[in-house]
């Protein structure tokens, strides 16, 4: 009989052991998909989705198949191969001209900008980066864990997640999922080894609870990429999330229009002051590739002809940007501690501007006809054609779409006036909208009816893009109020997103979807809301209310968006010299989209529904509360009282049935607070065996009651109140927890 007994227990040791292995295999899979999942979004926007699965597949299943026949050392002697290897095949894709400027110095600044925030998506040739990144730590991990070397495979798998962390790639439920996986990875690898038990899971359960709950409350990396998961009760600006966005912008949902006046600009003419363009289209958002370079000398001038044009701009609030109309080719002064270029083309301050800072910049105007611009054709440079990026997810629908729209038109201008057009006529324009879940582009095209321009111009690019036309999304502002002759006021709600369009022997050519009317409008409302409230910084000396013809605060924030109505250009949407009769939207005109001052901030949903991410982090702290009040032993009582409170608990019927629900009731109460009844014992007897420790009587009164009810001549209403009554009393006393808590 001992023998059996031993055989049985070492049998359920080793299912305990096997089932904590499993667990613990599960969790280094969760990490292994945490890290992939971030180069399987990076390949999804490049290209190679399809080639990172197999790859990654390959490199697992060599884990599995040398785990058991390759020693540690060879192991890593192969871990190293692979990383060289795939390193050598990232430097073999990028382009000569671009190779040549790598130096050891430079390949060591850009390893540093990757630890401090510069995106995966950032780097020329992102997907054969990730083909070369996958295989390293997917086999080392997974070997190791073969192996039973669970803190070994966490420290690997966790290297690459904290990289993507560092990058600002990895979204705080990538990496609580990860994180999540190795703690039981870790967790349940030391329960198999220890020979722990089953208990021992509740302690588990509770720490790592406790883990993601500090982790989605506190940002991993400050200045990074991890955000709180825990929602920021206020909305981003206008220009914070654009022109402050720097090299990488995500759409938000609600926004906001900040008055505050940033700058000042000297010019002849009335542009858009670009700040940044951006070339790769990600479905969230938007990303510039490469780094900038200091600017030495002169830039190059756009390709066909262009005009001279003098721009000076004076910061009247810190200013991180350097506004200049396109196309800027010098820069006069040393904002910020000097220049840097972009590769694609915009001028960057290598600091911050002071107040009162000033630089000088001259731009290249381009200069064609609408005539002109349909006779450019379509023989792109090489480096342009990048310009016709689409991420792999970007639906069917939004292609056939943008196909329709453009389908009586002939050449790339055509395509986009079509474009822009049916945005413009199509969308209203609104600051309090829900952000997609989606593609941005997609979900602004089919699921919303109003954004703002972050999402007309997002969804103009890509549907230029779906049709083979080069097309970029560019940051900077609209040109501001006009005080003067050739002086513009600029705030921070003239911030705003436009599109820009390659031209052979042109150069890039501005063009901008959103409605120009309700956009003047709700920035016009903004600006005599805030003078109205006593907000500061909202005016210079030129722009004070009283320094206006119009009395009226409307009126005195007419001009606040541009909309001068003795500018010739102020109908229009201020392209080179070619799309100024091309109305735009009439300004001060309060179309359908117009939104007013009161709602800018607003989201239009005081409750909103939470996210997948808000939901799983839930779901994680209940499952630690659970596990947390199991190993106190609180939940033990309250089941108890759930279940002793539900058996039997019913309406009022048949008295008879009412005290045997009773007994049955108090019979699981007794069992739990001294024994069970034996088969065969009467409840008399049961009692009577309990008795001796001087049960309570009403304990007493309920064993008379069911023995009339199921022996005797019976019971009657006020019988079964009663029994039931003192039942519920008991089972309440029973649960002190409970009792507090009712």
């Amino acid at each position: 009989m001992s023998a059996a007994r031993s055989t049985a227990a070492v049998r359920d040791r080793l299912s305990t052991a096997a089932t904590f292995r499993y667990a613990a295999l599960a969790g280094v899979a969760a990490l292994t998909l945490s890290y992939l999942s971030v180069l399987y979004r990076v390949t999804t926007v490049v290209g190679g989705a399809d080639r990172l699965v197999v790859v990654s597949a390959v490199t697992f299943a060599l884990a599995l198949a040398l785990g058991r026949f390759v020693g540690v050392r060879a192991a890593l002697a192969l871990t190293a191969v692979l990383l060289v290897g795939g390193l050598g095949a990232y430097l073999a894709s990028i382009p000569t001209s671009q190779l040549q400027l790598l130096s050891p110095s430079r390949l060591l600044s850009d390893t540093l900008a990757l630890l401090t925030g510069l995106s995966v998506l950032r780097l020329t040739a992102a997907d054969v980066w990730a083909l070369g990144v996958a295989p390293g730590p997917v086999f080392l991990s997974w070997y190791l864990a073969t192996r039973r070397q669970y803190v070994g495979s966490v420290l690997a798998g966790s290297g690459a997640l904290l990289l993507f962390v560092l990058t600002g790639d990895a979204a705080s439920a990538t990496t609580l999922f990860g994180v999540a996986g190795g703690t039981v990875a870790i967790g349940f690898g030391e329960l198999e080894r220890l020979g722990g038990s089953g208990a021992q899971v509740d302690t588990l359960a509770v720490v790592l609870s406790a883990m993601l709950v500090l982790s989605a409350s506190v940002a991993v990396v400050p200045g990074g990429g991890a955000q709180p998961l825990l929602p920021d009760r206020g909305s981003p600006t206008v220009e914070a999330s654009l022109v402050e966005a720097s090299d990488r912008v995500e759409v938000f949902g609600s926004i906001r229009l900040s008055p505050t006046v940033r700058f000042t600009v000297e010019s002849d003419e009335r542009q858009y002051w670009a700040t940044q363009a951006y070339d790769r289209y990600t479905g969230s958002g938007w990303v510039r590739t490469g780094e900038s370079e200091r600017l030495d000398g002169r830039l190059a001038s756009p390709p066909g002809e262009s005009r001279l044009l003098d721009q000076t701009v004076t910061a009247e609030d810190r200013l991180s940007v350097l506004p200049a109309a396109w196309k800027p080719v010098s820069v006069e002064g040393d904002p910020g501690g000097g220049v840097r270029v972009t590769p694609q083309g915009s001028v960057r301050p290598a600091g911050p501007l002071n107040a009162d800072e000033s630089y000088t910049v001259r731009s290249r105007v381009p200069e064609a006809s609408s005539a002109e611009l349909r006779r450019t054709g379509t023989n792109y440079p090489d480096r342009i054609r990048e310009y016709t990026q689409l991420p792999e997810a970007t639906s069917d629908r939004l292609r056939g779409r943008a196909a329709a729209v453009a389908a009586d038109a002939d050449t790339p201008y055509d395509i986009a006036v079509t474009i822009e057009t049916y945005l413009e006529e199509n969308k209203r324009y609104s600051l309090a909208v829900e952000r997609p879940d989606g593609p941005i582009a997609d979900g602004f095209l089919f699921e919303m009816d109003a954004g703002y321009c972050t999402y007309f111009a997002t969804t103009m690019v890509a549907m230029l893009r779906s049709e083979g036309v080069p097309a970029r999304f560019v940051t900077g502002y609209t040109p501001g109020e006009r005080v003067g002759t050739d002086q513009y006021v600029v705030r921070g709600l003239d911030a705003h997103a436009w599109v820009e369009v390659y031209f052979p022997d042109v150069g890039w050519v501005r063009f901008d979807p959103t409605p120009a009317g309700p956009r003047q409008s709700a920035e016009d409302a903004r600006v005599a809301e805030a003078r109205q409230d006593g907000e500061e910084d909202v005016d210079t000396e030129a722009t004070e209310p009283a320094a206006t013809p119009a009395s009226s605060a409307g009126a005195a924030g007419s001009n606040a968006s541009g909309g001068d109505p003795t500018d010739p250009s102020a109908n229009g949407t201020f392209q080179e010299g070619v799309v100024a009769s091309r109305g735009n939207g009439t300004p001060g005109r309060l179309g359908p989209g117009a939104v007013s001052a009161s709602t800018e901030s607003s989201s239009g949903n005081r409750f909103p529904t939470p996210s997948g991410e808000q939901v799983a982090f839930g779901l994680v702290a209940l499952v630690g509360a659970v596990a947390g009040a199991r190993r106190l032993g609180m939940t033990g009582g309250l089941v108890h009282f759930v279940g002793m409170w539900r058996r039997g608990r019913g309406s009022r019927g048949d008295p008879r049935a009412d005290v045997e629900r009773a007994w049955k009731r108090l019979e699981h109460l007794l069992a739990r607070r001294h024994r069970p009844r034996r088969p065969g014992e009467t409840p008399r007897a049961y009692l009577t065996a309990l008795g001796r420790g001087d049960l309570d009587p009403r304990v007493l009164a309920v064993g008379r009651a069911y023995e009339r009810a199921r022996y005797g001549p019976g019971v009657d209403r006020d019988d079964a109140d009663e029994a039931v009554a003192a039942v519920d009393a008991l089972v309440l006393e029973a649960t002190p927890l409970v009792r507090r808590l009712t």
